[in-house]
């Protein structure tokens, strides 16, 4: 079974992605990585609290019409329980295999918080803090959120400004609701080569020192 990233980039989309970043980066001494994963947390609570929120009423509701049919009587804690019990398994499995009712349970702080941890991480794993220049740019985006995030080494954001990333993000984010993603990605990645080829411009060596695309499981 292809994973959620897999399944938003075919391995034609993924090609296209590295020959933008191949042509962006002939044009700078910068390293672009684009990073697309699944999601940046597995947000237990959100399966918890969902669960609980559709079964919990439907238990109050349908315990007297169980109670009474069985003869049980209509307030029967133990028949609430029961009831409550297979309610809650099954909202729990459904609100936690179904992306856009499990978001409605979580908190766009959560979200950014997350998406942003799980950004940073990647930006040290993998290696983007190592380059010769200190000209890597990570282009985050993880799909269960819906979210972009933009990380630059040190050397980069000496010169170029957060709002910048910003609007190169959100270019992306919108990509992605109207489901262009790749080409929205593509164009990204030049913007980015744009930028990093004003303050730094390719030299006579200009090694590819990182991956042109990762994609998470």
């Amino acid at each position: 079974m292809k994973s959620p990233a897999d399944r938003l980039l075919s391995d034609a989309d993924k090609e296209k992605i590295r020959a933008a970043v191949r042509e962006a980066e002939i044009r700078t001494a910068g390293e672009i990585v684009p990073m697309v994963v699944p999601a940046s947390y597995d947000y237990p609570m959100a399966d918890v609290t969902g669960a609980v929120a559709f079964s919990l009423p439907l238990a109050i509701v349908l315990t007297p019409v169980i109670g009474g049919r069985f003869w049980i009587g209509p307030q029967n804690m133990w028949v609430f329980l029961g009831t409550f019990a297979l309610l809650y398994a099954f909202f729990f499995l459904v609100i936690r295999r179904v992306p856009p009712l499990k978001r409605l349970f979580i908190s766009k702080a959560e979200i950014d918080e997350e998406v942003e941890e799980a950004a940073v991480s990647a930006f040290y794993q993998e290696g983007l803090y190592r380059t010769r220049d200190e000209t890597g740019v990570l282009i985050f985006i993880s799909m269960f959120e819906k979210k972009v995030w933009i990380l630059a080494d040190k050397g980069i954001n000496e010169k170029v400004g957060k709002e910048q990333w910003q609007g190169i993000a959100g270019h992306i984010a919108g990509g992605i609701h109207t489901g262009r993603q790749v080409n929205a990605l593509c164009d990204a990645v030049s913007m980015v080569g744009d930028l990093l080829a004003t303050h730094f411009p390719a030299g006579r060596e200009n090694p590819d020192e990182l991956s042109n695309l990762i994609v998470g499981e």
